[in-house]
């Protein structure tokens, strides 16, 4: 079983280093953090009295690693949810915020598990995502991956500026599909057929 540490290392080595894509909503990210997160928390790497691009650019891996487990592992108490979950959770919670725990709250609620699809993890979700590991604990992850894989296809869907994190040039799997299928066992991804086909309409 991974560490924390090691899961947020491995976020960070996904995310990659510095870049301000104008179609990415979140601005300015380095390491997976992004502006508003260095803003949120106070974070001045640069010591200059405010919070910029500059300080974006100043924070290491470290920093980010540290950030990352403190702010969107620990904070949203992704460490309450079943180890089996963790990392898929956490690794969307970096990528997508509050919506990794929609995801799974809506899962939940079509597994029979009444809930608030409220995108926050309370004692109901926690209780929720147990008893379902405990009736499918073989299959729990990747029930998750595949609905974490549809909603980044249902994403590009509404968002044409999205659809390149979804597929590629060449229209080949995008990195949001095959970061999400990072999680999900080898049976359960989607061959470059399917999805070409899934892709499709977006012409």
């Amino acid at each position: 079983m991974q560490t924390v540490q090691q899961i947020a290392e491995a976020i960070v080595g996904r995310e990659g280093g510095y870049v301000n894509d104008p179609d990415d909503p979140g601005g300015a990210t380095n390491h997976g953090i992004t502006l508003a997160t260095l803003k949120r928390h106070g974070h001045d790497l640069t010591g200059d009295g405010r919070i910029s691009a500059a300080d974006v650019m100043a924070l290491s891996r470290a920093e980010a690693v540290t950030i990352l487990i403190d702010h969107y592992f620990h904070k949203p108490r992704i460490a309450e949810l079943p180890a089996v979950l963790q990392p898929s959770v956490f690794d969307m919670y970096v990528n997508a915020g509050g919506n990794a725990v929609k995801v799974l709250q809506r899962l939940l609620v079509q597994l029979g598990y009444p809930l608030q699809t409220d995108g926050a993890i309370g004692p109901a979700t926690i209780k929720a995502a147990h008893a379902a590991w405990h009736d499918i604990p073989a299959r729990l992850a990747d029930v998750y991956g595949v609905a974490r894989r549809d909603y980044y296809y249902a994403v590009a869907d509404a968002r044409p500026a999205s659809r390149k994190y979804a597929r590629r040039r060449d229209g080949g799997k995008g990195g949001w599909i095959t970061r999400a299928e990072d999680f999900i066992s080898p049976a359960f991804h989607l061959s470059d057929a399917q999805h070409r086909q899934r892709t499709a309409s977006w012409g």
